[in-house]
Formats: structure tokens, C-alpha cells, sequence
């Protein structure tokens, strides 16, 4: 494990939304001065109708757990009766938004040491011996995961996809989820330490490019909206054409997607067009309604 201090904003991105208000952290107890010590661990998870995910996320937990919570959101599949099946304490919660049902969540939890995970988010065994490692000899206010994705069949390794470090183990006492709209992230009060841990959280995100492509037309306007609501105003060519073209550049050569094969043009194309569509949306938007 390797030690970084840095104030963290770790973003997040998901599909269903509300607007969000922004909360300012509270002072705190600096968590350079605090001895490293063992510490209980928590396990948080919020689901709705994720039959097909929970089952492979909850296995692959082992020993690391003294507690698993999930919040479920009235899911109408069997997502609550396999949690149940594997002795999962679940809570039940109408959806409000992903800041906030990460931070019930994550005040449901006994222990104030926290793993926050997605159902569709698989430990590995490197992974879990780092969290084994990081809980007998705990330091600072959290670490950050290293994500890999698997897209359509493949591990995305290149593209800006990966390590794709998330903030997800941490002291809730030191931070809480912030954020609007789309950019959900977990942020901790100024100063203090967050650390890195080895090992992959697998990440099993799209299962087809038709898949990725609905998802992306419901995130694109969740991301104009957010626009919008910052005052970004109307969208002009540079947002509309060489956004999108630099977008593709960037991930796709600059950063390598090519390496990543099919996959790769595929995430770098559909990126693109999710810049273009967020434009467009975003002017339509603008544009005064006929009269």
C-alpha cells in the first residue's frame, strides 16, 4: 500500500438522477494525527433490480465484511431475496438521487469504516488482502480502488478507462458523498490522508454497444440539464464539432484506446457522439420554443 495525501474528489457517474445540492464538509479531526489502528469494516451497497449483479458482488466478498447492508429501492425483481439468501441485511429506500442514497447508505452502516460498492463491482483476491491489510493497520480518511471495466466481453486497459481509481473505503466520519446530477463523488474534509491500495475492482459495465448507446442517451440529457442549470448557456460550433473530435483524439490515440481493439473504437466513437449529443441537447434547450 502506498500512502498519497491529497484532498480527494473521486467522480462517479450512474444513470438515474435528481437535481442535488452541494453540502460543505464539517471541521474535522486531521487524520494525520490519529494512530493507525485495526478497525471493523462495514460493507454498503445500493441496488435496485439487480438480480443478474448482487449474487457475483456478494461472493466475492470473503472474510473482509463484519457487515454487509444493502439499499435497495423497492427492486421489483429477485435482488432482495438473494441478499437475503446470502444473510445480507437490506434496507429499504425510495430513490432520491445517488448522493443521497449513498449517504443513507452509508449511515445505515454499525461500523464507521466503509466499503462502498455497485452491484455490478466484483473484489479480487489482491483487493481483498489489501482491505484485509488496510483494516488491521488503518491510516488516514479512506483509499482509493483501482477499477477496471469489462466492456462487452472485454477488460478495457487503455482510453482513460483504467486504473480508473475511485474513492470507496473511507471513515465516514472524515467525508460524505457531494455532488449534481451525473458527477457524484465521495469528498473528504481538507487535509487529510488517503491512500491507494493494490489490486482490481472489477467493474462488469456494458454488455453491448446497443446497451452503452441507450444508457448514453439518457446520460446526455441528464448532462445538458446540468449544463443548464450551471449557466453554461447556449452551445456553440467548438462545443457542437471540435469537442467531439478531441474527444475521440484524446481517448482513442492520446491515450491509447486503440490498444483495447473493437472495444476501444467503440468507447472512443460512442464517447464522442455523447459530447455532440450533450451539445445538441443543451441548444435545443436554448433555442425559444416557435410561436
Amino acid at each position: 500500500m502506498i500512502l498519497k495525501q491529497y484532498r480527494c474528489v473521486c467522480s462517479e457517474t450512474k444513470a438515474k438522477v435528481c437535481i442535488r445540492r452541494e453540502t460543505q464538509l464539517e471541521a474535522v479531526p486531521n487524520s494525520r494525527y490519529l494512530p493507525p489502528m485495526p478497525v471493523s469494516l462495514s460493507v454498503v451497497i445500493i441496488t435496485y433490480n439487480e438480480e443478474r449483479n448482487i449474487g457475483r458482488c456478494l461472493d466475492a466478498l470473503g472474510d473482509i465484511a463484519d457487515e454487509v447492508v444493502v439499499v435497495d429501492s423497492f427492486s421489483t425483481d429477485e435482488t432482495v431475496g438473494i441478499c437475503e439468501s446470502r444473510h445480507v441485511r437490506v434496507v429499504q429506500q425510495a430513490f432520491a438521487g445517488y448522493v443521497e442514497q449513498k449517504n443513507f447508505a452509508t449511515a445505515q452502516a454499525r461500523h464507521d469504516h466503509v466499503l462502498q460498492l455497485d452491484a455490478d463491482e466484483v473484489l479480487t483476491e489482491e483487493l481483498r488482502q489489501s482491505i484485509r491489510e488496510a483494516k488491521q493497520n488503518w491510516q488516514g480518511a479512506g483509499y482509493t480502488l483501482a477499477r477496471l471495466t469489462n466492456y462487452c466481453g472485454t477488460w478495457v486497459r487503455h482510453g482513460g478507462w483504467y486504473p480508473d481509481r475511485k474513492l470507496r473505503l473511507y471513515d465516514r466520519r472524515l467525508g460524505r458523498w457531494t455532488g449534481l446530477l451525473l458527477h457524484e463523488r465521495y469528498e473528504v474534509a481538507g487535509g487529510q490522508n488517503v491512500g491507494t491500495l493494490s489490486g482490481d475492482l472489477l467493474h462488469y459495465s456494458y454488455d453491448s454497444v446497443a446497451q452503452h448507446i441507450t444508457q448514453l442517451n439518457h446520460f446526455t440529457s441528464i448532462a445538458a440539464e446540468e449544463l443548464a442549470l450551471r449557466g453554461r448557456g447556449n452551445a456553440t460550433f467548438f462545443h457542437l464539432l471540435l469537442q467531439p473530435v478531441w474527444k475521440f483524439v484524446h481517448g482513442y490515440f492520446l491515450r491509447l484506446g486503440f490498444l483495447d481493439g473493437f472495444a476501444g473504437l467503440c468507447i472512443a466513437s460512442i464517447s464522442a457522439g455523447g459530447v455532440f449529443l450533450k451539445y445538441a441537447k443543451l441548444r435545443t434547450q436554448s433555442i425559444p420554443p416557435a410561436t
